[in-house]
Protein backbone atom coordinates (compact mmCIF):
# COMPACT_ATOMS: atom_id res chain seq x y z
CA UNK A 1 0.00 0.00 0.00
CA UNK A 2 1.03 3.66 -0.18
CA UNK A 3 4.17 3.84 2.01
CA UNK A 4 4.36 5.56 5.32
CA UNK A 5 7.30 7.77 6.16
CA UNK A 6 10.21 5.52 7.05
CA UNK A 7 12.58 6.31 9.88
CA UNK A 8 15.86 7.96 8.86
CA UNK A 9 18.89 5.77 8.73
CA UNK A 10 21.32 6.84 11.44
CA UNK A 11 24.24 4.63 10.45
CA UNK A 12 26.57 6.60 8.10
CA UNK A 13 27.77 3.39 6.46
CA UNK A 14 24.22 2.36 5.65
CA UNK A 15 23.45 5.85 4.35
CA UNK A 16 26.41 5.55 1.99
CA UNK A 17 25.39 2.06 0.83
CA UNK A 18 21.83 3.23 0.29
CA UNK A 19 23.00 6.22 -1.77
CA UNK A 20 25.29 4.13 -3.98
CA UNK A 21 22.53 1.63 -4.65
CA UNK A 22 20.02 4.34 -5.48
CA UNK A 23 22.57 5.98 -7.82
CA UNK A 24 23.24 2.76 -9.74
CA UNK A 25 20.35 3.14 -12.26
CA UNK A 26 21.59 6.61 -13.19
CA UNK A 27 25.18 5.43 -13.54
CA UNK A 28 24.06 2.72 -15.96
CA UNK A 29 21.80 5.12 -17.87
CA UNK A 30 24.44 7.83 -18.31
CA UNK A 31 27.40 5.70 -19.36
CA UNK A 32 28.44 6.64 -22.89
CA UNK A 33 26.06 9.62 -23.01
CA UNK A 34 27.15 13.18 -23.76
CA UNK A 35 26.70 16.03 -21.26
CA UNK A 36 27.37 19.65 -22.18
CA UNK A 37 28.20 21.70 -19.07
CA UNK A 38 28.25 25.48 -19.44
CA UNK A 39 29.45 27.97 -16.86
CA UNK A 40 30.46 31.61 -16.66
CA UNK A 41 33.86 32.93 -15.77
CA UNK A 42 32.68 33.57 -12.19
CA UNK A 43 32.93 29.82 -11.50
CA UNK A 44 36.66 29.90 -12.20
CA UNK A 45 37.37 32.76 -9.79
CA UNK A 46 36.82 30.91 -6.50
CA UNK A 47 36.79 27.58 -4.71
CA UNK A 48 33.92 26.41 -6.93
CA UNK A 49 36.45 25.82 -9.73
CA UNK A 50 38.23 23.01 -7.87
CA UNK A 51 34.94 21.39 -6.86
CA UNK A 52 33.72 21.53 -10.45
CA UNK A 53 36.89 19.88 -11.72
CA UNK A 54 36.62 17.12 -9.09
CA UNK A 55 33.02 16.40 -10.07
CA UNK A 56 33.80 16.43 -13.80
CA UNK A 57 36.65 14.01 -13.10
CA UNK A 58 34.17 11.64 -11.45
CA UNK A 59 31.62 11.98 -14.27
CA UNK A 60 34.31 11.19 -16.83
CA UNK A 61 35.45 8.18 -14.79
CA UNK A 62 31.86 6.88 -14.93
CA UNK A 63 32.00 6.86 -18.73
CA UNK A 64 30.13 10.10 -19.40
CA UNK A 65 31.38 12.13 -22.36
CA UNK A 66 31.83 15.71 -21.22
CA UNK A 67 31.92 18.92 -23.22
CA UNK A 68 32.72 21.98 -21.10
CA UNK A 69 31.77 25.42 -22.41
CA UNK A 70 33.39 28.16 -20.33
CA UNK A 71 32.50 31.82 -20.46
CA UNK A 72 34.89 34.58 -19.40
CA UNK A 73 32.92 37.80 -18.96
CA UNK A 74 34.61 38.91 -15.70
CA UNK A 75 38.04 38.01 -17.07
CA UNK A 76 37.36 40.04 -20.22
CA UNK A 77 36.16 42.96 -18.11
CA UNK A 78 39.43 42.82 -16.17
CA UNK A 79 41.45 42.89 -19.39
CA UNK A 80 39.45 45.89 -20.62
CA UNK A 81 39.93 47.70 -17.33
CA UNK A 82 43.67 47.04 -17.39
CA UNK A 83 43.84 48.81 -20.75
CA UNK A 84 41.61 51.67 -19.69
CA UNK A 85 38.78 50.56 -21.97
CA UNK A 86 35.06 50.66 -21.20
CA UNK A 87 32.88 47.64 -22.01
CA UNK A 88 30.09 48.33 -24.49
CA UNK A 89 26.85 46.36 -24.44
CA UNK A 90 23.63 46.53 -26.41
CA UNK A 91 20.66 44.68 -24.88
CA UNK A 92 23.03 42.57 -22.81
CA UNK A 93 25.26 41.61 -25.76
CA UNK A 94 28.86 42.80 -25.87
CA UNK A 95 29.85 44.98 -28.79
CA UNK A 96 33.34 43.69 -29.65
CA UNK A 97 35.58 46.12 -31.48
CA UNK A 98 39.20 45.33 -32.40
CA UNK A 99 40.56 46.44 -29.02
CA UNK A 100 37.95 44.44 -27.12
CA UNK A 101 38.70 41.41 -29.31
CA UNK A 102 42.32 41.49 -28.17
CA UNK A 103 41.07 41.42 -24.57
CA UNK A 104 38.83 38.46 -25.43
CA UNK A 105 41.79 36.55 -26.87
CA UNK A 106 43.99 37.24 -23.86
CA UNK A 107 41.26 36.29 -21.38
CA UNK A 108 40.47 32.99 -23.08
CA UNK A 109 44.11 32.11 -23.57
CA UNK A 110 44.86 32.54 -19.87
CA UNK A 111 41.64 30.77 -18.90
CA UNK A 112 42.45 27.73 -20.99
CA UNK A 113 45.81 27.35 -19.25
CA UNK A 114 44.13 27.65 -15.85
CA UNK A 115 41.51 25.02 -16.69
CA UNK A 116 44.09 22.59 -18.02
CA UNK A 117 46.14 23.11 -14.87
CA UNK A 118 43.12 22.31 -12.68
CA UNK A 119 42.54 19.05 -14.57
CA UNK A 120 46.20 18.15 -14.23
CA UNK A 121 46.06 17.95 -10.44
CA UNK A 122 46.98 14.59 -8.94
CA UNK A 123 47.76 15.13 -5.30
CA UNK A 124 47.31 12.11 -3.00
CA UNK A 125 44.16 12.01 -0.86
CA UNK A 126 42.22 14.20 -3.29
CA UNK A 127 39.52 13.26 -5.83
CA UNK A 128 42.10 13.79 -8.59
CA UNK A 129 44.63 11.28 -7.19
CA UNK A 130 45.82 8.80 -9.83
CA UNK A 131 43.47 10.29 -12.42
CA UNK A 132 44.59 10.60 -16.01
CA UNK A 133 42.05 13.06 -17.34
CA UNK A 134 42.79 14.21 -20.86
CA UNK A 135 41.26 17.54 -21.82
CA UNK A 136 41.28 18.65 -25.43
CA UNK A 137 40.11 21.65 -27.42
CA UNK A 138 40.05 22.70 -31.05
CA UNK A 139 38.51 24.89 -33.73
CA UNK A 140 35.15 23.11 -33.73
CA UNK A 141 33.09 26.25 -34.36
CA UNK A 142 32.63 28.23 -37.56
CA UNK A 143 31.29 31.67 -36.75
CA UNK A 144 29.60 34.53 -38.54
CA UNK A 145 29.14 38.17 -37.53
CA UNK A 146 26.08 39.07 -35.52
CA UNK A 147 25.87 42.13 -37.73
CA UNK A 148 23.98 45.37 -37.28
CA UNK A 149 21.16 45.31 -34.73
CA UNK A 150 19.04 48.39 -34.01
CA UNK A 151 21.51 50.42 -36.01
CA UNK A 152 24.49 49.25 -33.96
CA UNK A 153 27.27 47.28 -35.65
CA UNK A 154 28.40 44.55 -33.25
CA UNK A 155 31.68 44.22 -35.20
CA UNK A 156 33.57 41.15 -33.92
CA UNK A 157 30.67 39.83 -31.90
CA UNK A 158 29.35 36.78 -33.68
CA UNK A 159 27.09 33.77 -33.55
CA UNK A 160 27.64 30.10 -34.34
CA UNK A 161 27.37 29.27 -38.01
CA UNK A 162 28.32 25.58 -37.88
CA UNK A 163 29.60 22.95 -35.46
CA UNK A 164 32.12 20.44 -36.80
CA UNK A 165 30.27 17.50 -35.28
CA UNK A 166 32.53 14.79 -36.70
CA UNK A 167 35.70 16.41 -35.40
CA UNK A 168 34.08 16.98 -32.02
CA UNK A 169 32.87 13.37 -31.77
CA UNK A 170 36.28 12.07 -32.80
CA UNK A 171 37.92 14.18 -30.11
CA UNK A 172 35.44 12.93 -27.51
CA UNK A 173 36.39 9.36 -28.44
CA UNK A 174 40.08 10.11 -27.88
CA UNK A 175 39.82 12.40 -24.83
CA UNK A 176 37.96 12.36 -21.54
CA UNK A 177 36.78 15.96 -21.76
CA UNK A 178 36.52 18.53 -24.54
CA UNK A 179 36.83 22.21 -23.65
CA UNK A 180 35.09 24.70 -25.94
CA UNK A 181 35.54 28.40 -25.38
CA UNK A 182 33.02 30.74 -26.96
CA UNK A 183 34.89 32.14 -29.89
CA UNK A 184 34.92 30.95 -33.49
CA UNK A 185 36.54 31.49 -36.84
CA UNK A 186 35.03 32.55 -40.14
CA UNK A 187 36.11 31.18 -43.55
CA UNK A 188 37.85 34.51 -44.11
CA UNK A 189 40.06 33.93 -41.06
CA UNK A 190 38.36 36.45 -38.77
CA UNK A 191 37.83 35.67 -35.10
CA UNK A 192 34.44 36.33 -33.51
CA UNK A 193 33.49 36.61 -29.86
CA UNK A 194 30.47 34.37 -29.14
CA UNK A 195 28.13 34.07 -26.19
CA UNK A 196 28.67 31.09 -23.91
CA UNK A 197 24.95 30.25 -23.70
CA UNK A 198 24.60 30.28 -27.50
CA UNK A 199 27.61 28.01 -27.97
CA UNK A 200 26.48 25.56 -25.29
CA UNK A 201 22.98 25.24 -26.72
CA UNK A 202 24.18 24.88 -30.32
CA UNK A 203 26.82 22.28 -29.43
CA UNK A 204 24.34 20.28 -27.32
CA UNK A 205 21.86 20.21 -30.20
CA UNK A 206 24.52 19.26 -32.74
CA UNK A 207 25.74 16.37 -30.57
CA UNK A 208 22.20 15.27 -29.67
CA UNK A 209 23.38 15.49 -26.07
CA UNK A 210 21.58 13.74 -23.24
CA UNK A 211 21.95 16.80 -21.02
CA UNK A 212 22.69 20.50 -21.32
CA UNK A 213 23.65 21.97 -17.95
CA UNK A 214 23.95 25.65 -17.09
CA UNK A 215 25.62 26.58 -13.80
CA UNK A 216 23.92 29.81 -12.80
CA UNK A 217 23.45 32.48 -10.15
CA UNK A 218 20.30 30.87 -8.71
CA UNK A 219 19.27 27.44 -7.42
CA UNK A 220 17.06 27.15 -10.49
CA UNK A 221 13.60 28.51 -11.23
CA UNK A 222 11.87 29.66 -8.02
CA UNK A 223 8.14 30.05 -7.40
CA UNK A 224 6.37 33.01 -5.78
CA UNK A 225 7.33 31.73 -2.32
CA UNK A 226 10.99 31.39 -3.23
CA UNK A 227 10.76 27.59 -3.40
CA UNK A 228 12.60 25.64 -6.09
CA UNK A 229 10.53 24.43 -9.04
CA UNK A 230 12.20 21.04 -9.65
CA UNK A 231 10.91 20.38 -13.15
CA UNK A 232 9.18 22.19 -16.00
CA UNK A 233 8.12 21.32 -19.51
CA UNK A 234 9.40 23.60 -22.25
CA UNK A 235 5.98 25.26 -22.48
CA UNK A 236 5.79 25.77 -18.71
CA UNK A 237 9.30 27.21 -18.66
CA UNK A 238 8.34 29.64 -21.43
CA UNK A 239 5.40 30.81 -19.33
CA UNK A 240 7.72 31.44 -16.36
CA UNK A 241 10.10 33.35 -18.62
CA UNK A 242 7.30 35.47 -20.09
CA UNK A 243 5.99 36.29 -16.61
CA UNK A 244 9.49 37.32 -15.50
CA UNK A 245 8.98 36.17 -11.92
CA UNK A 246 12.22 35.37 -10.08
CA UNK A 247 14.29 35.58 -13.28
CA UNK A 248 17.87 36.48 -12.36
CA UNK A 249 20.45 37.79 -14.83
CA UNK A 250 21.74 34.29 -15.57
CA UNK A 251 18.27 32.74 -15.82
CA UNK A 252 17.29 35.43 -18.30
CA UNK A 253 20.20 34.31 -20.49
CA UNK A 254 20.11 30.57 -19.93
CA UNK A 255 16.42 29.68 -19.64
CA UNK A 256 15.57 30.64 -23.27
CA UNK A 257 18.49 28.49 -24.46
CA UNK A 258 17.40 25.58 -22.27
CA UNK A 259 13.88 25.77 -23.71
CA UNK A 260 15.15 25.92 -27.28
CA UNK A 261 17.57 23.02 -26.71
CA UNK A 262 14.95 20.57 -25.44
CA UNK A 263 12.57 21.56 -28.22
CA UNK A 264 15.34 20.78 -30.71
CA UNK A 265 16.20 17.31 -29.43
CA UNK A 266 18.34 17.63 -26.31
CA UNK A 267 16.82 15.21 -23.81
CA UNK A 268 17.14 17.38 -20.68
CA UNK A 269 18.37 20.85 -19.75
CA UNK A 270 19.33 21.62 -16.15
CA UNK A 271 19.75 24.88 -14.26
CA UNK A 272 21.95 24.37 -11.18
CA UNK A 273 23.35 26.74 -8.55
CA UNK A 274 26.97 27.41 -9.49
CA UNK A 275 27.91 27.90 -5.81
CA UNK A 276 26.47 24.58 -4.57
CA UNK A 277 29.31 22.19 -3.79
CA UNK A 278 28.63 18.88 -5.54
CA UNK A 279 25.63 20.28 -7.39
CA UNK A 280 26.27 18.17 -10.50
CA UNK A 281 26.43 14.95 -8.52
CA UNK A 282 23.34 15.78 -6.45
CA UNK A 283 21.37 16.67 -9.57
CA UNK A 284 22.30 13.59 -11.57
CA UNK A 285 22.61 10.83 -8.97
CA UNK A 286 19.86 11.55 -6.44
CA UNK A 287 16.20 11.05 -7.16
CA UNK A 288 15.09 14.49 -6.00
CA UNK A 289 17.93 16.52 -7.60
CA UNK A 290 18.83 20.05 -6.55
CA UNK A 291 18.09 22.25 -9.58
CA UNK A 292 15.41 22.80 -12.18
CA UNK A 293 15.23 20.36 -15.08
CA UNK A 294 13.57 21.35 -18.36
CA UNK A 295 12.16 18.66 -20.65
CA UNK A 296 10.09 18.81 -23.79
CA UNK A 297 7.29 16.85 -22.11
CA UNK A 298 6.41 15.69 -18.61
CA UNK A 299 9.16 13.62 -16.98
CA UNK A 300 6.73 11.15 -15.42
CA UNK A 301 5.07 8.33 -17.32
CA UNK A 302 3.19 5.19 -16.30
CA UNK A 303 3.49 1.94 -18.21
CA UNK A 304 3.02 -1.79 -17.97
CA UNK A 305 5.85 -3.43 -16.03
CA UNK A 306 8.22 -5.85 -17.76
CA UNK A 307 10.60 -8.49 -16.37
CA UNK A 308 13.39 -5.90 -16.63
CA UNK A 309 11.59 -3.87 -13.95
CA UNK A 310 11.70 -6.58 -11.28
CA UNK A 311 14.91 -5.28 -9.72
CA UNK A 312 13.50 -1.75 -9.54
CA UNK A 313 10.22 -2.96 -8.02
CA UNK A 314 12.12 -4.90 -5.36
CA UNK A 315 14.05 -1.76 -4.48
CA UNK A 316 10.84 0.28 -4.22
CA UNK A 317 8.90 -2.14 -2.02
CA UNK A 318 11.70 -3.64 0.13
CA UNK A 319 11.65 -0.89 2.83
CA UNK A 320 7.87 -1.24 3.12
CA UNK A 321 8.10 -5.00 3.42
CA UNK A 322 10.69 -4.57 6.16
CA UNK A 323 8.45 -2.33 8.27
CA UNK A 324 5.36 -4.48 7.73
CA UNK A 325 3.46 -2.06 5.48
CA UNK A 326 3.55 -4.55 2.61
CA UNK A 327 3.45 -8.34 2.56
CA UNK A 328 6.79 -9.80 1.47
CA UNK A 329 7.03 -10.90 -2.15
CA UNK A 330 9.83 -13.10 -3.42
CA UNK A 331 11.59 -12.43 -6.70
CA UNK A 332 10.10 -15.68 -8.02
CA UNK A 333 6.59 -14.47 -7.18
CA UNK A 334 7.24 -11.11 -8.83
CA UNK A 335 8.51 -12.89 -11.94
CA UNK A 336 5.27 -14.87 -12.14
CA UNK A 337 3.06 -11.86 -11.46
CA UNK A 338 4.91 -9.11 -13.34
CA UNK A 339 2.02 -8.83 -15.79
CA UNK A 340 -0.14 -7.56 -12.92
CA UNK A 341 2.20 -4.62 -12.23
CA UNK A 342 2.55 -1.11 -13.59
CA UNK A 343 5.43 1.24 -12.84
CA UNK A 344 5.66 5.01 -12.81
CA UNK A 345 8.93 6.40 -14.14
CA UNK A 346 10.56 9.75 -13.49
CA UNK A 347 13.20 10.65 -16.05
CA UNK A 348 13.31 6.99 -17.18
CA UNK A 349 13.88 5.60 -13.66
CA UNK A 350 11.12 3.62 -11.92
CA UNK A 351 10.05 5.42 -8.73
CA UNK A 352 6.70 3.78 -7.99
CA UNK A 353 4.58 0.72 -8.70
CA UNK A 354 1.17 -0.88 -8.20
CA UNK A 355 -0.47 -4.21 -9.00
CA UNK A 356 -3.99 -5.23 -10.00
CA UNK A 357 -5.36 -8.71 -9.29
CA UNK A 358 -8.78 -9.21 -10.96
CA UNK A 359 -11.55 -11.45 -9.70
CA UNK A 360 -13.58 -11.36 -12.89
CA UNK A 361 -16.40 -13.64 -11.71
CA UNK A 362 -17.33 -10.99 -9.14
CA UNK A 363 -16.39 -7.96 -11.29
CA UNK A 364 -13.83 -6.92 -8.68
CA UNK A 365 -10.06 -6.46 -8.41
CA UNK A 366 -7.53 -6.09 -5.65
CA UNK A 367 -5.33 -3.01 -5.84
CA UNK A 368 -2.06 -4.02 -4.21
CA UNK A 369 1.53 -2.97 -3.72
CA UNK A 370 0.93 0.75 -4.25
CA UNK A 371 4.32 2.24 -3.42
CA UNK A 372 6.31 5.35 -4.29
CA UNK A 373 9.84 6.13 -3.17
CA UNK A 374 9.85 8.88 -0.51
CA UNK A 375 11.48 11.58 -2.66
CA UNK A 376 8.58 11.55 -5.14
CA UNK A 377 5.51 11.30 -2.92
CA UNK A 378 5.07 15.07 -3.00
CA UNK A 379 4.71 14.89 -6.80
CA UNK A 380 1.38 13.08 -6.50
CA UNK A 381 2.72 9.93 -8.16
CA UNK A 382 0.71 7.69 -5.81
CA UNK A 383 -2.51 9.32 -7.05
CA UNK A 384 -1.38 9.05 -10.65
CA UNK A 385 -0.61 5.35 -10.57
CA UNK A 386 -3.79 4.59 -8.63
CA UNK A 387 -5.84 6.45 -11.26
CA UNK A 388 -4.04 4.48 -13.95
CA UNK A 389 -4.95 1.18 -12.28
CA UNK A 390 -8.54 2.29 -11.84
CA UNK A 391 -8.71 2.99 -15.58
CA UNK A 392 -7.30 -0.46 -16.30
CA UNK A 393 -9.95 -2.01 -14.07
CA UNK A 394 -12.75 -0.09 -15.77
CA UNK A 395 -11.46 -1.09 -19.20
CA UNK A 396 -11.62 -4.73 -18.07
CA UNK A 397 -15.27 -4.30 -17.13
CA UNK A 398 -14.68 -4.45 -13.37
CA UNK A 399 -17.04 -2.61 -11.03
CA UNK A 400 -15.13 -2.23 -7.78
CA UNK A 401 -11.65 -2.19 -6.28
CA UNK A 402 -10.60 -3.35 -2.85
CA UNK A 403 -7.43 -3.00 -0.85
CA UNK A 404 -6.11 -4.75 2.22
CA UNK A 405 -3.97 -2.55 4.43
CA UNK A 406 -2.69 -2.41 7.99
CA UNK A 407 -1.12 1.06 8.06
CA UNK A 408 -2.36 3.26 5.22
CA UNK A 409 -6.16 3.10 5.48
CA UNK A 410 -6.51 6.90 5.75
CA UNK A 411 -4.65 7.47 2.49
CA UNK A 412 -7.15 5.28 0.64
CA UNK A 413 -10.18 6.70 2.49
CA UNK A 414 -9.12 10.18 1.35
CA UNK A 415 -9.28 8.86 -2.22
CA UNK A 416 -12.78 7.46 -2.14
CA UNK A 417 -12.38 4.05 -0.51
CA UNK A 418 -14.69 3.06 2.36
CA UNK A 419 -14.05 0.53 5.09
CA UNK A 420 -15.93 -2.77 4.85
CA UNK A 421 -15.95 -6.18 6.48
CA UNK A 422 -14.23 -9.32 5.33
CA UNK A 423 -17.52 -10.51 3.86
CA UNK A 424 -17.22 -7.80 1.21
CA UNK A 425 -14.21 -9.57 -0.32
CA UNK A 426 -14.57 -11.94 -3.26
CA UNK A 427 -14.98 -15.47 -1.99
CA UNK A 428 -11.58 -16.65 -3.26
CA UNK A 429 -9.82 -13.75 -1.54
CA UNK A 430 -11.90 -14.24 1.61
CA UNK A 431 -10.64 -17.80 1.89
CA UNK A 432 -7.04 -16.53 1.75
CA UNK A 433 -7.50 -13.72 4.27
CA UNK A 434 -4.69 -13.68 6.86
CA UNK A 435 -6.33 -13.51 10.29
CA UNK A 436 -2.97 -12.88 11.98
CA UNK A 437 -2.24 -9.81 9.88
CA UNK A 438 -5.80 -8.45 10.43
CA UNK A 439 -5.66 -6.10 7.46
CA UNK A 440 -8.43 -3.56 7.06
CA UNK A 441 -10.67 -4.04 4.03
CA UNK A 442 -11.48 -0.95 1.97
CA UNK A 443 -13.76 -0.89 -1.08
CA UNK A 444 -14.22 1.62 -3.91
CA UNK A 445 -16.95 1.42 -6.53
CA UNK A 446 -15.79 2.31 -10.02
Amino acid sequence: MMPTTSDPVDNPSQLFVSWVRSAAPYIHAFRGRTFVIAFGGEVLQGAAATSLVHDCNLLAALGIKLVLVSGARPQIESELAARGLQPVYHKGVRVTDAAALECVKRAYGAQRIDIEALFSQGLPNTPMADSTIEIASGNFLTAKPLGVLDGIDHLYTGTVRRVDVQALQDTLMDSDIVLIQPYGYSPTGDVFNLSMEDVAETVAEALNAQKLIYLCDAPGVLDEDGQLVPELTADEAQQWLNAGRGITEDLGLYLPRAIKAVRNGVARAHLIDRDLDGGLLLEFFTRAGVGTVIAREQLARIRQATPEDIGSIIGIIAPLESDGTLVKRSRELLEREIGRFAVIEHDDVAVGCAALYPFSDEAAAELACVAVVPEYRRHGYGDQIMSYMESRARSAGLKRLFVLTTRTAHWFVERGFVEAGIDALPQQKRELYNLQRMSKVLIKNL
